[in-house]
C-alpha cells in the first residue's frame, strides 16, 4: 500500500530552475524534483553530502493549482573593482502548487512530514531569498500519489483564477511515460554535494484533470483515475 505526504507550495515568489547557466537563472514552471528533495533533505537536517538515495526514490508529482507570472529580476555584480557583469533571475510570483511525495513506507513519509513541519535548517521554494508561506503540509494520505492529488481540492488564492475561463482543469506532471505531453527534464539529483552535483533525466508525463471542489465526489474523482491508468 502506498502513502502520500501532500505539500502545499505558495509563496510571493518561487523559482524552480533545472535549466540555468551562469548569469542566466530561468525557473521552470512548476517545482522540480531536485528542489523539492533539496528542502526535503534541508528540513532533515542532512548535510550537502550526505545520503539521498532514500528521498530520490519517492514518487514524486505536482498539480498547478496556479499557474502564476514569470517575472525577471535584473542584478549587477562585480568580478573584480573593474569589471561587472549583469546577471538575469526569473521566479514565478503568486503561485500555488500541490505537490505529492509517495512512497509505501509510511514511516519514513511521516518523519518527512514532522520534518517539515519542525525543519533543521531553513526550508525556501527554490531559492533562498523564496520563504514558503503557511501551511506548507496537506497531511499523509492513505491512496496512491494519482488518487491523492486528484482528490485534495483546489490551493489557489487569487480571484483571477477562481472563475476564470480555462481554469475547471488543472495541470498534473507525473514521472513516467504516460497520457498528455512527454518531456524529459533533468532534476533528478544523486548527490548535492558542493565538489560533485549529479544529476540524472527523468521522463515527465503533463495532463490535464478536473478541478476538485465540495462538489466533486469520491466516484468521480475514483472515475477519471481509472481513465488515467
Amino acid at each position: 500500500m502506498a502513502y502520500t505526504l501532500l505539500l502545499r507550495l505558495a509563496g510571493p515568489m518561487q523559482s524552480w530552475g533545472s535549466d540555468s547557466h551562469f548569469e542566466i537563472r530561468k525557473t521552470d514552471q512548476y517545482p522540480t524534483k531536485s528542489g523539492v528533495i533539496g528542502m526535503l533533505a534541508a528540513a532533515l537536517g542532512r548535510s550537502r553530502d550526505a545520503d539521498i538515495s532514500d528521498l530520490k526514490k519517492l514518487d514524486f508529482g505536482v498539480r498547478v493549482d496556479q499557474p502564476g507570472e514569470t517575472i525577471t529580476d535584473f542584478h549587477t555584480a562585480r568580478k573584480d573593482s573593474k569589471t561587472s557583469y549583469i546577471t538575469r533571475r526569473s521566479y514565478l510570483s503568486d503561485a500555488v502548487f500541490v505537490v505529492g511525495i509517495s512512497s509505501d513506507d509510511r514511516s519514513l513519509i511521516e518523519k518527512i512530514e514532522y520534518a517539515l513541519n519542525h525543519p533543521a535548517y531553513p526550508l525556501f521554494l527554490g531559492r533562498r531569498s523564496c520563504p514558503p508561506v503557511q501551511p506548507l503540509t496537506l497531511g499523509v494520505k492513505d491512496d496512491g500519489l494519482k488518487a491523492a492529488l486528484l482528490k485534495e481540492p483546489w490551493h489557489g488564492s487569487s480571484d483571477i483564477y477562481k472563475n476564470s475561463v480555462g481554469q475547471e482543469q488543472l495541470k498534473l506532471v507525473l514521472e513516467g511515460r504516460g497520457a498528455g505531453v512527454i518531456r524529459r527534464v533533468n532534476d533528478s539529483p544523486s548527490s548535492f554535494d558542493f565538489h560533485d552535483r549529479q544529476y540524472e533525466s527523468r521522463l515527465i508525463s503533463e495532463i490535464m484533470v478536473p478541478k476538485v471542489n465540495t462538489e466533486n465526489t469520491d466516484h468521480d474523482v475514483m472515475s477519471f483515475l481509472e481513465d488515467l491508468e
